[in-house]
């Protein structure tokens, strides 16, 4: 077996004060770290109280500034060098994905995927790809990677929302459109939103899209 990296970071428990009964695993951008989306664990703790939350550092140090985190190098952001990136960085992600759900005796049907950025390109390339499949992925602001070999690769096709600013200044808003049509044409059930005046972040709509989304696909808490 490999010898991969082991990802850690902040955490938030069920604000129930009970076990865990879904999994939230936050996925952030470069140059950040889980400190940074674990700050919307408790937004959508609130409507998934017994849900537990992590927000794994990347396992890269950024290479672009003296802190921060990266899943890839973004130095040549080209297509290739992306896709190459996030293929290194997927049995990582991967491992840690397991190693959550043993952790809280939970099947992968309780899990979701957040992403932000390099976080949603995370959550894309790894969560259409595992044999068991996971209740879904949210993505902010993020790309589909390795398009051309989606077809051959996808395993499974949870649910996904895909949420993206107008005025991204760094992701350009066009490739939402874009994204939604491969995953369409490959049956995944996929929706997508557009925030006005919005650049490369997440504002309230967002918020409250995300949150509604996780409801729909973790399901309710059983009475």
């Amino acid at each position: 077996m490999p010898d991969h990296p082991t990802l850690d970071g902040p955490s938030l428990a069920p604000i129930s004060g009970g076990p865990p009964r879904h999994l939230v695993i936050l996925l952030h951008g470069v140059g950040a770290d889980g400190n940074d989306l674990i700050g919307l664990a408790p937004h959508f703790a609130q409507a998934l109280p017994e849900a537990f939350f992590v927000s794994p550092n990347a396992p890269l140090a950024y290479d672009m500034a003296p802190f921060g985190r990266q899943w890839f190098s973004i130095r040549d952001f080209g297509p290739e060098a992306r896709l190459a990136g996030a293929l290194t960085a997927a049995p990582i992600l991967e491992a840690f994905i397991d190693a959550q759900l043993t952790r809280h005796g939970l099947s992968a049907d309780r899990l979701a995927l957040v992403g932000f950025s390099q976080g949603t390109m995370m959550a894309l390339q790894v969560g259409l790809r595992r044999h068991q499949p996971i209740a879904g992925i949210l993505g902010y602001s993020g790309l589909l990677l390795g398009e051309a070999r989606l077809a051959d690769e996808i395993v499974s096709r949870p649910p996904v929302r895909l949420i993206h600013g107008a005025d991204d200044e760094l992701i350009p808003a066009h490739t939402l459109p874009a994204a939604v049509a491969v995953l369409e044409d490959l049956g995944v059930p996929v929706d997508s939103h557009l925030c006005p005046g919005l650049g490369h972040g997440i504002d309230e709509t967002g918020l409250h899209l995300g949150s509604d989304f996780l409801i729909r696909v973790l399901g309710a808490t059983d009475a």
